[in-house]
């Protein structure tokens, strides 16, 4: 991914916040020269002194059989994305798109029963855990728990990451601050959401 210096995001607690934020992603592989791509929720965790990333697959998913012992596989994390007026700038300029974005490369091997089964467990505690009568791993039923038969998990050995936060930060405080206002005035989630990431990082 292209990112000019103003954009570039190194720090890991923020990548890691960021895919916590924007779990659902895409894994991209090549099956002979030909890529695939699935749309998945994926976790990401630290491992000794690096990071993997899990998630499963629909074992009828083809994608699946490429992963294993790949060292080429892309994850991509999207955040929220917004278009930006010319008009909003005090000099005249052109109109532009701010976003947040996140390329993971790494190898890719698939998980055993036993190592699928503890990341649904860890998946199913965070997004039920806090459920009344939530449905997490130990209150399934025997029926439900097998259809884990039916998914691959895939672990995903973080090589590079590549952040890009494109957020207006080469223009001046008057422009930065006039396309935050603007795009948080807009009747439009994902542009309030871009506002409130401006504010964030606010230089």
């Amino acid at each position: 991914m292209y990112i000019p210096k103003y954009y570039k995001v190194t720090n890991l607690d923020e990548i890691e916040s960021f895919v916590r934020n924007h779990p659902f992603g895409t894994i991209i592989s090549n099956d002979n020269g030909r890529p695939m791509a699935t749309h998945v929720p994926m976790e990401m965790s630290r491992s000794g002194n690096g990071h993997v990333i899990t998630g499963h697959l629909a074992k009828g998913n083809p994608q699946w059989k490429t992963i294993d012992d790949n060292d080429d596989i892309l994850l991509i994390f999207q955040g929220p994305h917004a278009y930006v007026s010319a008009s909003w700038y005090e000099k005249e300029e052109v109109s532009t798109w701010n976003y947040q974005s996140l390329h993971i490369y790494g190898s890719g091997t698939l998980l055993s029963e036993d190592e699928l089964e503890n990341d649904l467990i860890h998946l199913l505690d965070r997004y039920e855990g806090h459920r009344e009568a939530g449905k997490t791993w130990e209150n399934l039923s025997d029926k439900s728990k097998g259809q884990i038969k039916g998914i691959v998990g895939f672990k995903i050995e973080v090589n590079e990451v590549q952040a890009a936060y494109k957020m207006n930060q080469n223009k001046s405080r008057r422009d930065f601050d006039s396309v935050m206002e603007h795009l948080a005035e807009k009747n439009d989630q994902k542009a309030r959401q871009i506002s409130e990431e401006m504010k964030r990082h606010r230089y």
